[in-house]
C-alpha cells in the first residue's frame, strides 16, 4: 500500500517546478498581451506540429512546424478567416501528402493556437476572456490531478486513461468552476453566474485530456514527447486548453464582447 501511494506521487515535485517555472512565464506573456502573447502561441503551436510529425513518422521534422507558422502568420497579417482557409489547405494538402493521420495533427492544434490568438486579441475583454480560460483548465487539472491521488477509487476511462478516477473528473470540475467563479467575482461581482460557463470549459478541458490520452494509447506511447519534465511533451501540457479555448472563443463571439456580456 505504501509502495502505491509513493507511486501516485512520484511525479509531483517534478510538475511541481515546470509549472513554477513555465506558469509564470504564460501568464506574464498574458498580461503583456501584443508580441508577448502572439509569441508564445507561435512557440506552443510550431512545437505541437513537432510533436505530431514525430508521432506521425515524418521523415521532416519541419513540415508541420512550418504549417502551424503559416497559419498563425495568416492569421495576424490577414485575419483569422483567412487563416481557417489556409488551415483547412494545409490539412488537405497534407493529407495527400503524407496521410489522414498526419494532416488530423493541423486542425487538432491549429484550431486552438487561432483561438487563444482570437480570444486575447479581443480589445475590450480580451485580457479577462483569456484569463478566465487560464484560471478554469489550470484548475480543472490541479483539482482533477491532486483527488484524483488522494481519494483514488473507480477508474473513469481504464482502457483510454488507466490513471483518471471520477473522483478526480469531480475534483477537477468542482475546482476548476470554482477558479473561475472567484476570477469573474473578482472582477465583476457576479461569480455566481460564471459557473455554469466555468463548468463547461472544464468539461471541455477534460474531454480534451481523454482526447489526447486515446491517441496516445492507439500510438503505444506514454507521452506526447518529453519537452516539458514532469508533463511530457506540449500535448500532455496543453490537450485541455486545445479543446477549451474553441469552446471559450465561441461563447466569447455569440456574446460580442466576451464573458461580462453574457454573465
Amino acid at each position: 500500500m505504501a509502495t502505491a501511494a509513493t507511486g501516485r506521487w512520484s511525479d509531483f515535485w517534478t510538475r511541481l517546478a515546470s509549472a513554477l517555472i513555465l506558469g509564470p512565464v504564460a501568464l506574464l506573456a498574458l498580461w503583456q498581451g501584443g508580441l508577448a502573447w502572439d509569441m508564445l502561441i507561435a512557440v506552443v503551436m510550431s512545437g505541437l506540429g513537432g510533436e505530431w510529425g514525430r508521432l506521425a513518422g515524418l521523415g521532416s521534422p519541419l513540415v508541420l512546424p512550418v504549417f502551424m507558422l503559416i497559419i498563425w502568420l495568416t492569421a495576424l497579417s490577414l485575419g483569422f478567416f483567412p487563416a481557417l482557409l489556409a488551415l483547412a489547405a494545409l490539412t488537405l494538402f497534407t493529407v495527400m501528402l503524407f496521410g489522414r493521420f498526419a494532416a488530423a495533427g493541423i486542425p487538432y492544434a491549429g484550431i486552438g493556437g487561432l483561438a487563444l490568438l482570437w480570444l486575447r486579441l479581443q480589445p475590450e475583454h480580451g485580457l479577462m476572456d483569456t484569463l478566465f480560460l487560464v484560471g478554469v483548465v489550470w484548475g480543472t487539472d490541479i483539482g482533477a490531478y491532486l483527488v484524483g491521488r488522494v481519494l483514488g477509487g473507480a477508474k473513469m476511462a481504464p482502457k483510454i486513461s488507466p490513471g483518471k478516477t471520477w473522483s478526480g473528473a469531480t475534483g477537477g470540475l468542482l475546482i476548476g468552476g470554482l477558479c473561475g467563479a472567484l476570477l469573474v467575482g473578482s472582477f465583476h461581482g457576479n461569480a455566481g453566474q460564471a459557473l455554469l460557463p466555468a463548468f463547461l470549459l472544464s468539461i471541455c478541458a477534460q474531454a480534451g485530456d481523454l482526447l489526447e490520452s486515446a491517441i496516445k494509447r492507439h500510438l503505444g506511447v506514454k507521452d506526447s514527447g518529453t519537452t516539458i519534465p514532469g508533463h511530457g511533451g506540449l500535448f500532455d501540457r496543453v490537450d485541455g486548453f486545445l479543446a477549451a479555448a474553441p469552446c471559450a472563443a465561441l461563447l466569447a463571439l455569440c456574446a460580442q464582447g466576451g464573458w461580462p456580456g453574457w454573465l
